[in-house]
């Protein structure tokens, strides 16, 4: 989205009818006789499947193999830090590539590859032209001349709604300052598996706010045995989501006069946690000025000084 953004590149989205279907299986499987299409007289013997279906768990190894091997054959190249991404390079332009099981985004300079590429996609597997990229797993793409803007507007109102908070008062802070929540705050939540849903919701979230990593790090570290204190950090949260629900990121198009330079930033609280005096972690990752990757949290281990 950031490269896109920088050299106004068009989006395009493709998707993939009945992907599964497409993956070859390495191994031998077999399966009972469905219900309904049983051989007559036959009906204790199993069926040899050839091709991946749908419930079956090797079929998203298959169908990614599969369409990696189809996506080599027109000469893209496997990215190396991110197995989903292909990307061409040429004389003509440069063509990216990213997927995610049967969704498709395309972006690049060189529009002829592009359309050859989706040509060759169609040729290979039914696939379904859906024009320019408005919506993404979840998440509303909005892209003008000046950049991208990113969100999950929808996402947070069906959140807020499933949580009884749409109507909630609004509030300027995803947490209190200076919070310190403990494993033995408070009594045992009513309701764990629905804090863990949550969490789980929330950190999905974190895509395109940012602003919620920390929190949200923070109150998924008590996912075992919640007690009242942590929800009420996770109303916080819902309640500052509330504010601002179309709030994201903005991927800016700099021009001629931005740079495409990867800038780092990060930091700790120095034994933050009161519970095993570990650190908090939080980093940022900036490309062209523009933010693509964050997080925050909780070290693994715990360092002394001699």
């Amino acid at each position: 989205m950031s490269i896109a953004a920088t050299n106004d590149w068009p989006l395009h989205q493709l998707d993939i009818k009945n992907a599964f279907l497409h993956g070859d299986l390495k191994e031998e499987v077999d399966m009972e006789q469905p219900p309904g299409f049983v051989a007559q007289g036959e009906s204790s013997k199993v069926c040899r499947l050839r091709k991946s279906l749908y419930g079956l768990k090797q079929s998203p190894r298959a169908w990614f193999g599969r369409f990696s091997e189809v996506i080599q054959e027109f000469g893209m190249k496997k990215s190396k830090c991110d197995h989903s991404v292909f990307y061409q390079q040429s004389e003509v332009g440069f063509i990216l590539l990213v997927g995610y099981v049967d969704d498709i985004v395309i972006t690049g300079s060189d529009s002829k590859g592009i359309s050859a590429l989706k040509s060759f996609l169609q040729a290979n597997f039914q696939t379904k032209d859906l024009g320019m990229l408005r919506y993404f797993l979840g998440i509303e793409v909005t892209k003008c001349k000046k950049g991208i803007f990113l969100s999950q507007r929808k996402y947070i109102l069906d959140l807020l709604t499933e949580t009884g908070k749409l109507g909630a008062k609004p509030c300027s802070a995803p947490m209190v300052t200076n919070t310190q929540l403990t494993a033995e705050d408070g009594e045992p939540f009513a309701d764990p598996e629905m804090y863990r849903r949550l969490v789980g919701k929330l950190n999905y979230l974190t895509v395109t706010c940012p602003d919620i990593a920390y929190p949200v790090s923070i109150v998924s570290q008590f996912k075992a045995s919640p007690r009242t204190t942590h929800w009420a950090a996770l109303e916080q949260i819902l309640c500052y989501l509330k504010g601002a629900p179309g709030r994201g990121i903005w991927y800016r198009n700099h021009g001629h006069t931005g740079h495409t330079h990867i800038e780092c930033f990060s930091d700790a609280d120095w034994a933050g946690s009161k519970i095993d005096r570990r650190s908090t972690t939080g980093y940022c990752v900036f490309v062209g000025g523009n933010l693509v990757s964050w997080k925050s949290k909780k070290q693994n281990s715990l360092s002394f000084q001699c």
